[in-house]
């Protein structure tokens, strides 16, 4: 289970992200470009780093 603060990755290319916010089934993530989306969770990948 995801929550707010982990690490993640997106699935489709690799890249990483911190999870800010959680409504719904959906994810709100500043990714490390510094750009801010909302994904849905079968798209992220817990980051063991």
């Amino acid at each position: 289970m995801l929550k707010v603060g982990d690490c993640v990755i997106f699935s489709p290319d690799g890249t990483r992200g911190i999870i800010l916010e959680i409504a719904d089934s959906v994810y709100h993530i500043v990714w490390e470009d510094h750009f801010v989306s909302w994904e849905k969770g079968e798209l992220l990948e817990k980051s063991s780093e």
